[in-house]
């Protein structure tokens, strides 16, 4: 490792930690942030192609990180303490100045606990949602958390009560899609269509595209003059969708194009998430689907203390769009309220509304990916002097 002499930060060795799809985006542009203000930097990361086309060397995929709900997580006990022994022991041989941890609550912050026990600075982008439950975890956090980075309005006053500072960014995903809708145009395969789309965005793993899909297919039996897309995840093989799709040939897929398809949709079906913000922030009314493992859901119902589930209405402290949970996620209630926001209604027309202010509020603060670089490379700076 380059010393470090006062004035411009010399290389540094960066670690970062994302464990799903949405934190790989983030992570991805992160990565390119920093390497604008580190041109020579040494970057070691688990997450997915976004990070390591960005310039991040892959140490380990999202997708073997996929567990969801205390069932899912007990189930798979031995596969996570060897994920853990694996990035410990990665960490050590890399010996890194700094991990970041990109949101994945579970995993981090045992990960930043013991990257701090060993002297390593951490920082923390995208808090954990402790505000929604285990809001002792902030105890924890102001232990072993050197830097946190908050991408949500609200979290900055949640810290302050607990007289932690931190740094608001704003909302990463705002310039992602500002910068997406000047610079691309959806697909031809979309624009062929002659209906009006709507767009099924069922999840990046298994578990909830299995829970969440199928409801989605039957739902668009009832609406002959619409086309249905359904955006697949990347990671996961085609086999995977054609066992639940064989029966819906009327059903289109797209592989890696949810932007496009976004782009061009009238209404869309989404899984719980940060799919449910990107699909706001293109302007496309929703409806928010979750369904889980009974057990998991039964225990998350009672620890969990917001009152709704889906960022946008979490982001707006109202219900903007329609929250269908659990035994609520049926095909009735989906045609019912994909009726309500596909035509031209009232309904729709006030969603359109909200997400404008939404925008708003997300927006405020710039490039979220440029200012988070640029506080962590200071935070880094005068830890060095």
């Amino acid at each position: 490792m380059l010393p470090y002499f006062g004035g411009e930060l010399t290389s540094m060795r960066y670690y970062i930690i994302a464990g799903e799809a949405s934190g790989d985006l983030h992570g991805g542009n992160l990565i390119r942030e920093l390497i604008k203000l580190d041109p020579s930097a040494a970057i070691r990361c688990w997450g997915g192609e976004n990070m390591e086309h960005a310039g991040g060397k892959l140490a380990m995929h999202y997708r073997n990180l996929a567990f969801m709900g205390f069932w899912e997580v007990i189930s798979n006990l031995p596969a996570i303490l060897r994920n853990f022994s694996f990035c410990k022991k990665d960490i050590t041989e890399f010996a890194p100045d700094v991990l970041i941890c990109i949101d994945y609550p579970g995993f981090n912050l045992r990960m930043i606990k013991w990257a701090k026990m060993r002297g390593i600075k951490t920082v923390y982008y995208i808090s954990p949602q402790v505000w929604a439950w285990k809001e002792g975890r902030v105890k924890d956090i102001k232990k072993h958390v050197d830097k946190m980075l908050v991408i949500l309005p609200f979290e900055k006053a949640f810290y302050d009560k607990w007289e932690f500072p931190v740094d608001y960014v704003g909302h990463p995903l705002v310039q992602v899609i500002d910068d997406y809708k000047k610079q691309n145009l959806p697909s031809d395969r979309i624009k062929s269509g002659e209906k009006p789309i709507i767009a099924l965005l069922p999840g990046s793993r298994k578990q909830e595209i299995r829970a969440k899909l199928p409801i989605m297919l039957t739902a668009a039996n009832a609406f002959p003059q619409y086309q249905f897309i359904v955006a697949k995840a990347p990671s996961i093989e085609d086999a995977f969708y054609e066992n639940m799709m064989k029966d819906y040939g009327q059903v289109q897929c797209l592989t890696g194009q949810t932007y496009s398809l976004l782009s061009y949709a009238k209404a869309a079906l989404v899984t719980s998430g940060t799919a449910t913000l990107e699909t706001a922030l293109f302007g496309i009314p929703q409806v928010i689907c979750y369904k889980g493992n009974p057990v998991s859901y039964q225990i998350a119902k009672r620890l969990v203390k917001i009152k709704f589930i889906g960022l946008v209405n979490l982001i707006m402290n109202k219900e903007v769009v329609k929250e269908l949970i659990q035994d609520k996620l049926s095909t009735e209630n989906l045609v019912r309220e994909l009726e309500a926001i596909a035509a031209e209604t009232d309904r729709r027309r006030q969603i359109l509304q909200d997400y404008a202010l939404l925008h708003d509020l997300l927006s405020k603060d710039g490039n979220a990916s440029m200012k988070a670089a640029r506080i962590i490379s200071d935070f880094l700076k005068s830890a060095k002097q």
